[in-house]
């Protein structure tokens, strides 16, 4: 009888270190696991623009997310860059962000040797299984902007200042041109290349030639903005529009509204998606109607958006939310 109960209680004890047992694992590899999540940005995470933007709403996300994040910066060259995704790849982060749509021919070669890891690029058109590519209608922004330049400027002149003929770069440039033109044919329109997107130097300088030309409304987009905004603020009656993130600190009398990119709804997409299972397969768009573009004016100027250019601006805004403006963009 001894025996016999001796061995119903062995049955129980195993019994009961077999349920903790179970119960241990699945806690282990259960979805509230941390998340490490990569970034790799072209530029200085603090470059007042494409690289800086995301980098904010990803720290944003991190102030609400259970996640570990680790950001190199300064990686203009993709061959570099390559080098950055596969080595955060071989030591397992689960989301891999290669900010730039030069990071493209990387990232895929990369991605299909990791298809358990979550991989985004942009601007870019071309997603893969686990490869996310979101891609930004600047364009957009670009129109409403170009629409207000051409209701603003007195000397009807006005001056882009592009990096290169690529990206959302060239999408914004599209845009901007044809609100202007949408407003008046007749209005000289500056356009030029500095063929980078960092240099500050040639962009400055770009945009004292516009200036000098005769342009009092400038705009641009990329790194090398800092340098135009630079040349903007040394002169009176002289205005700029931005785009990637609110600029309006740096030339506070000069900076009329900034398109922004909310990189931080991006993020939190992919980090849900991600949980579910699913790494990728799809093109993420930022625009007006999923609120992932949003414009901020500057205060500072709110005399020079009268009444007439408000409710043309919302009007117009409207439009290109329900798709009745459509930017025509090269090769579309």
């Amino acid at each position: 009888m001894k025996l016999s109960i001796n061995f119903f209680l062995l049955i129980i004890i195993i019994t009961v270190f077999s349920f903790t047992g179970c119960k241990n694992e699945d806690v282990g590899t259960s979805s509230s696991k941390k998340l490490k999540i990569a970034l790799i940005l072209p530029s200085g995470k603090d470059d007042l623009s494409w690289a800086e933007s995301m980098y904010d709403g990803l720290m944003e996300v991190q102030k609400e997310e259970d996640i570990e994040v680790n950001v190199t910066e300064k990686q203009p060259n993709p061959v570099d860059a390559g080098t950055a995704l596969r080595d955060y790849a071989n030591r397992n982060f689960n989301i891999i962000i290669a900010h730039g749509s030069q990071y493209q021919t990387p990232v895929f070669d990369v991605a299909d040797e990791f298809p358990d890891i979550t991989f985004a690029y942009g601007t870019g058109f071309e997603p893969s299984q686990n490869i996310y590519a979101y891609d930004t209608q600047a364009q957009d922004g670009g129109y409403l902007f170009g629409i207000i330049a051409a209701k603003i400027t007195k000397s009807k002149v006005v001056g882009i200042v592009g990096p290169l003929k690529a990206g959302d770069a060239i999408k914004y440039n599209y845009g901007f041109r044809q609100g202007v033109e949408s407003v008046d044919k007749n209005i000289k329109i500056l356009e030029t290349y500095t063929g980078s997107f960092g240099d500050t130097v040639k962009a400055k300088e770009m945009a004292i030639a516009h200036m000098d030309a005769g342009a009092d409304i400038l705009t641009g987009t990329a790194q090398q903005t800092v340098g135009s905004i630079q040349a903007v603020s040394e002169k009176k009656g002289v205005y700029w529009f931005s785009s990637d993130m609110d600029q309006s600190s740096l030339s506070p009398d000069h900076i009329i509204a900034s398109q922004i990119y909310q990189w931080k709804e991006v993020i939190k997409y992919i980090i849900e998606n991600h949980r579910k299972g699913k790494h990728g397969g799809e093109r993420l768009s930022l625009d007006y109607a999923n609120q992932r573009l949003t414009i901020d004016f500057n205060p500072d100027l709110d005399s020079l958006i009268t009444p007439e250019i408000k409710k043309s601006f919302n009007e117009n805004l409207e439009k290109i939310k329900k798709g009745e403006i459509k930017v025509k963009l090269p090769g579309k």
